[in-house]
C-alpha cells in the first residue's frame, strides 16, 4: 500500500513538472516581444518560427507567457523602418527583436529604454549601435555575423568554382550603412586575388531589374551580393536574375542557395535567430543589454546548389564539394 502511494505521488509530480516549467514568466505576466523585420509575412515566416522555437525551448509558450507584435518593412527603406519602430515603441512591448542593421538603427532611434536584441548586423560598433562588442552600453545588444574574412572567402570560392569569371559584379544597397565596410573589405580581398570589381547599387526591390541590366552591360561574369535584409527578402528573384544573366553568384546566407543561388558561405541565420532566444530570456529576467556582450558567429557553412551549377554549365571542383556542409541536388 505504501509503495502504491509512493508511485501515485511520483506520477503526480511528473505530471505537474511540465505545467510548472511553462510558467517562465510570473503568473499573469505576458512578455510582449516586438518584431521588426524586412519583407512580407510569408517571406519572414521561417525567421519568426525560428525565434518561437528558440523561446519555446526556454519554456516560453505563446499566449501564456509570451506574445508577439510584428511589423514588416516590405520595401526595406529606412523611413519605413522608422515609422514601424515608432509604432512598436508605443505598443508597450517588453523588448524589440530587430533583423538587420537598418531595422536595428530605427529601433534604437525610436527608444532609449526598451531593450533591443538584433541579429544579422554586420558592423554594430561602426554603425554606432553599440559602444563595443564586449560592453555594448545603452539598450542594444545581439549577434553580429559579418567579418572581413567572410568577404575574402566569398571571392576565393568564386575563383575556385568559376576561375575565368572576371570581372565580378558587387550588388550593394547604399541605404544600408554597413554596406560601406562590407564593400571596403571586398575591395581589399579583390586586390589580393587580382579580381576586378564592378559595383552596382539597388535601394529597393523595383531597382533590381535595372541593377542586373547594368551588370549585363558592363560584362561581369560573376556576382557577389553584399548582405542586406532587403536583398534577403528578394532572394528568389535575385537568384533567378543571376541565373538568367548566366552569373556565378555567391551569397552570405544559405537562404539564397536554397532559393536557387549558386553558393553561399556564412553563418546559419536561422540558428542565430534561435540562439538569440537565450539573450532575450536573460533580458526578460532582468539582465541589462548594456552588460550582455555582442555575440559573434563561431561556425560558417558552405552550401552549393548543384541544380544551378548545371544550368550555368559549371563543374564544381571536388576540392570545393568535399568542403560543403550541404549540397542541393
Amino acid at each position: 500500500m505504501r509503495a502504491r502511494r509512493l508511485i501515485v505521488a511520483l506520477a503526480v509530480a511528473l505530471l505537474a513538472a511540465p505545467l510548472a516549467a511553462e510558467a517562465r514568466q510570473p503568473a499573469g505576466r505576458v512578455a510582449k516581444i516586438g518584431l521588426l523585420l524586412t519583407g512580407s509575412p510569408s517571406v519572414t515566416r521561417h525567421y519568426t518560427e525560428a525565434l518561437r522555437l528558440g523561446l519555446h525551448h526556454l519554456e516560453y509558450v505563446e499566449s501564456q507567457n509570451v506574445a508577439f507584435e510584428a511589423r514588416w518593412a516590405e520595401g526595406g527603406k529606412p523611413e519605413e523602418f522608422r515609422g514601424l519602430a515608432a509604432e512598436l515603441a508605443g505598443a508597450n512591448v517588453s523588448l524589440i527583436f530587430a533583423l538587420g542593421t537598418t531595422a536595428t538603427a530605427a529601433a534604437k532611434q525610436a527608444t532609449a529604454t526598451i531593450p533591443i536584441v538584433f541579429v544579422a548586423v554586420g558592423d554594430p560598433v561602426g554603425s554606432s549601435l553599440v559602444a563595443s562588442l564586449s560592453r555594448p552600453g545603452g539598450n542594444v545588444t545581439g549577434q553580429t555575423n559579418i567579418s572581413a574574412e567572410l568577404s575574402a572567402k566569398l571571392l576565393e570560392l568564386l575563383r575556385e568554382v568559376a576561375p575565368q569569371a572576371n570581372p565580378v559584379a558587387v550588388l550593394r544597397n547604399p541605404a544600408n550603412p554597413v554596406s560601406v565596410p562590407q564593400l571596403r573589405w571586398t575591395e581589399v580581398a579583390a586586390r589580393t586575388l587580382q579580381v576586378e570589381l564592378q559595383v552596382v547599387e539597388a535601394r529597393a526591390p523595383h531597382e533590381l531589374d535595372d541593377a542586373f541590366a547594368a551588370i549585363a552591360r558592363r560584362g561581369a561574369r560573376a556576382l557577389i551580393v553584399l548582405p542586406d535584409p532587403m536583398f534577403l527578402s528578394q532572394r528568389s528573384r535575385i537568384a533567378e536574375l543571376a541565373v538568367r544573366a548566366q552569373l556565378a553568384a555567391a551569397f552570405n546566407w544559405r537562404d539564397y542557395a536554397e532559393a536557387g543561388g549558386l553558393l553561399s558561405y556564412g553563418p546559419n541565420l536561422l540558428d542565430q535567430i534561435r540562439r538569440s532566444a537565450s539573450m532575450i530570456d536573460k533580458i526578460l529576467r532582468g539582465a541589462k543589454p548594456a552588460d550582455l556582450p555582442v555575440e559573434q558567429p563561431t561556425k560558417f557553412e558552405l552550401v552549393i546548389n548543384m541544380k544551378t551549377a548545371k544550368v550555368l554549365g559549371l563543374t564544381i571542383p571536388a576540392s570545393v564539394l568535399v568542403r560543403a556542409d550541404q549540397i542541393i541536388d
